[in-house]
């Protein structure tokens, strides 16, 4: 039998079945692409902000990322230096690569957030200051350093003795190859290559008109500089120096002993007597310029440019006594016999008496 054909109604009704579920899927569709630009356009605005966000602590701020660190350990360490929220989004933008991350970093306040990251991506580290300067041993001087650099002391020294021994010199004598000062270095940098900027600064210093100063004295760049490291012991005065300086200078030229009273403390280790007993000076060590001819074997502190200066350029004189002043100024009283001395001497004697000074 032939088939019958449908209504009309009936593919009106089939038809418009078919263009509601059509409607419907667009209607789900379209939904669904809203609601994706909408999370799309969020997730944009709260990345945005975090880009734009800024570092807003009072004062700038370091962050020290060790070699080795992983991602979490790097996003500790911004957050620990930058504060929790900002440190936060920083590590966000930056987003864990390690490879380049090893380094110290200055943020200052004002500055945003993706341009921490980047630099820390990069590797773009900031300098750090190195300065010292009243320091009396390289043992003093690498707990300085093991606390301004990744390297440790006992590496500092390691490395000290590793371009001593390659030197042909004494550790004794390896501090007159470092001047105080201020130096730039990377965080990161091993003691080594820092080394090497404390001699470049030496080189510097040691041009050829202070080579033939100091020549004229009879003097080597070394033996000058221990020479103003007991200066710098001996007064508080910067006007003294030279005139220290000179004495001692008269004193090695004339076959004399130095008997200069800081290199028996510092033989000793007692650095802050006032009186320097006996015992003290039956100390044997070969700093102990009252048991042994000519000069120690090493500086007994980091001596600074300006009073090796002032020793090269001091008027000659004729002194080979000193004495502190009895006024306790900190200033000396020279003498060039030693009956003048003596009397120089008894009269400090007695104000420390006076003071019950032991």
């Amino acid at each position: 039998m032939p088939q019958k054909k449908p209504s009309n109604a009936k593919k009106a009704r089939t038809s418009s079945r078919k263009k509601g579920g059509r409607k419907r899927r667009g209607s789900i569709y379209l939904a669904i692409t809203v609601t994706l630009l909408i999370a799309i356009v969020c997730l944009g605005f709260r990345q945005g902000r975090n880009y734009l966000a800024t570092y807003g602590g009072n004062d700038a701020a370091w962050v020290y990322i060790p070699a080795g660190a992983s991602p979490e350990a790097v996003a500790d360490s911004l957050t620990a230096s930058l504060g929790k929220d900002f440190g936060k989004k920083v590590a966000q933008i930056w987003g864990g690569d390690v490879s380049a991350a090893h380094g110290a970093y200055r943020v200052t306040p004002g500055q945003r957030a993706w341009s921490v990251a980047r630099r820390i991506n990069r590797g773009q580290q900031t300098p750090v200051t190195v300065t010292f300067n009243n320091v009396r041993t390289l043992d003093i001087l690498s707990q300085r350093l093991d606390k301004r650099m990744e390297f440790s002391a006992r590496q500092f020294l390691a490395a000290c003795d590793s371009v001593a021994d390659s030197q042909h010199i004494s550790r004794d004598t390896f501090p007159t190859l470092i001047l105080p000062d201020s130096y730039e270095a990377y965080w990161t940098e091993s003691p080594s290559r820092l080394i090497e900027r404390f001699q470049k600064a030496h080189k510097r210093f040691w041009t050829s008109e202070r080579l033939q100063k100091a020549n004229n004295l009879g003097l080597t760049p070394a033996q000058a500089y221990i020479i103003a490291s007991i200066a710098e012991e001996e007064s508080a005065d910067p006007s003294e120096l030279g005139k220290i300086g000179r004495l001692y200078i008269n004193r090695l030229q004339r076959g004399m002993m130095l008997q200069a009273d800081p290199t028996v403390k510092f033989a000793s280790g007692n650095l802050t007597a006032r009186r320097i007993s006996g015992a003290m000076l039956k100390t044997d060590s070969p700093y102990n310029t009252y048991r042994h001819h000519g000069l120690p074997p090493g500086p007994i502190r980091l001596a600074s440019a300006s009073t090796i200066d002032a020793i090269l350029n001091s008027t000659p004189h004729d002194y080979i006594y000193m004495c502190a002043s009895p006024d306790f100024s900190g200033t000396h009283n020279f003498a060039k016999d030693f009956d003048t001395h003596r009397r120089n001497a008894d009269a400090y004697r007695r104000a420390l008496d006076a003071r019950g000074i032991k």
